[in-house]
């Protein structure tokens, strides 16, 4: 039966590296799905009050990262609210439209229409749309980041330590 917990354990943790690419998977949910699996079905003893901290903690950080990069990149390229919204939008549309890599084209495209409709300067609707794109990118890369951590972290905790 330990093996089917494992199974579970791997899955949940692949799915939420899915949520990487597609934006609509909760990533962190997945991870903590693996996580409780764990603890309440294989060994409650074996992860640390630290761990549990430490995944707390990275998860507010995940959280907190995605809406300051999407803030961050979207104001520093002059894009409105409007063109924020926009890449939203544009990022669960295009999950569907041309997975993976609808993603990042849609929300590009869809801030450079709602910007240059609001400003009418076309310049200043690329700069916008390059904005919601390395928004996108370094959350990604960022949350990529956290997750591995996440895993090592447990596996080293759950099956070292």
């Amino acid at each position: 039966m330990e093996i089917l917990w494992w199974l579970i354990i791997a899955a949940s943790f692949i799915i939420g590296f899915a949520g990487l690419i597609f934006p609509v998977v909760p990533a962190v949910l997945m991870f903590w799905i693996g996580f409780l699996v764990f603890h309440f079905l294989i060994d409650s003893d074996a992860l640390s009050w630290i761990f549990w901290v430490l995944a707390i903690v990275l998860t507010v950080l995940v959280f907190v990262s995605d809406i300051i990069a999407n803030s961050y990149f979207v104001k520093r390229y002059g894009g409105s609210k409007s063109g924020e919204y926009a890449a939203i939008i544009g990022v669960i549309f295009g999950m569907f439209i041309y997975p993976p890599f609808g993603v990042i084209f849609v929300p590009f495209i869809l801030v450079m229409i709602v910007e240059a409709i609001g400003s009418r300067d076309m310049n200043q609707a690329l700069k916008a749309s390059v904005g919601s794109l390395l928004a996108f990118l370094s959350s990604s890369i960022f949350n990529g980041v956290i997750y591995t951590l996440m895993v090592i972290w447990f596996l080293l905790d759950a099956l070292l330590f």
